[in-house]
């Protein structure tokens, strides 16, 4: 067995073991059993990480997408002493349809919502707190960003470089559009894209922050803005952390003794079969070579990038 197998196949163990003893870690954390007779228990929810459909496999994998938060939602639902919820947004954006999917999940949920920005809840991180409530931002906090990104990889001097000759049989004018240079009509058709997106989003913040779409749209530059700066500007309500965020939400509902909880970690069982796939398929790759890892990257494509998210 080569060394590097031996570093390969150690640091596969090394993850699994990681796994399995998280949920051991921190001990009793919040108090959770102490709160369990909480008549007012306010759940802290953490959405952390970039925004997009799929996370690629489990506990780990550092994103925020639509199943996590339903599965997170319908949790609280589902538990009659959970009277609200504190959403932990840190976050530069991501997708914009799984931001827009997400958004419409905690616009539609039957109990308060507060969002209690991090360091950052930016573009869709910002999107997807609109819909809340309330939101409550330290003074630190870098948010706003409101505005849509979109960026194409040409490949066809990298084919060249290769030595490799790419053949193309198409029905229809555009369908080739991302695997060459773009002709200006092209790139008007995703300057159109780019603006429809953007009008989204701005009309959502409007309707969801009850503000008008023309001072939505001037705050609308894609510029980060401090929490101080977004309070000025309407963009937040509050300012403070998570113990704010629960009193804030506490305050708008009536609800006179508002207690901290957390949902228990995923099981080691759980997190073993969702997190050991994706570790095993990363480690994977170290077996790979350079030209073998780039000839990989190519056969999967650069798909267009359209985000609501920091860059």
């Amino acid at each position: 067995m080569t060394g590097k197998k031996i570093v390969v196949i150690s640091l596969i163990v090394l993850a699994l073991l990681t796994v399995a003893v998280l949920p051991f870690w921190g001990g009793s954390g919040l108090g959770r059993e102490l709160m369990r007779s909480a008549e007012d228990r306010i759940v802290v929810i953490y959405l952390t990480g970039a925004i997009q459909e799929s996370s690629g496999g489990g506990f780990l994998s550092g994103a925020i997408t639509p199943r996590y938060v339903q599965n997170q939602l319908e949790k609280a639902e589902a538990d009659a002493e959970i009277k609200g919820i504190v959403l932990r947004v840190e976050s530069p954006g991501g997708s914009i349809a799984a931001s827009q999917e997400i958004a419409a999940l905690i616009r539609n949920f039957s109990k308060p919502v507060v969002v209690s920005m991090a360091d950052m809840a930016a573009s869709g991180g910002y999107y997807i707190s609109a819909p809340a409530q309330g939101i409550v931002a330290q003074p630190g906090t870098m948010t706003g960003s409101i505005g849509v990104i979109s960026t194409l990889i040409n490949t066809e001097g990298l084919y060249e470089k290769l030595g490799l000759e790419v053949e193309t049989f198409k029905s229809g004018e555009h369908k080739d559009m991302f695997g060459r240079t773009l002709t200006a009509e092209e790139r008007q058709i995703m300057q159109d894209i780019s603006d429809t997106a953007y009008d989204q989003f701005i009309t959502e913040v409007a309707v969801d922050r009850g503000m008008e779409l023309e001072e939505v749209r001037a705050l609308a530059t894609g510029q980060l803005y401090l929490g101080t700066q977004a309070l000025e500007l309407g963009l937040v309500d509050r300012l403070g952390g998570i113990e704010e965020a629960i009193a804030y939400l506490a305050e708008l509902n009536g609800l006179e003794n508002p207690v901290r909880y957390e949902f228990p970690p995923p099981s080691a069982f759980s997190q073993f079969f969702e997190s050991g796939y994706r570790i095993l398929t990363q480690l994977e790759k170290g077996f790979l070579g350079p030209e073998q890892l780039l000839l990989e990257t190519l056969r999967e494509g650069f798909p267009p990038a359209i985000l609501y998210q920091v860059r």
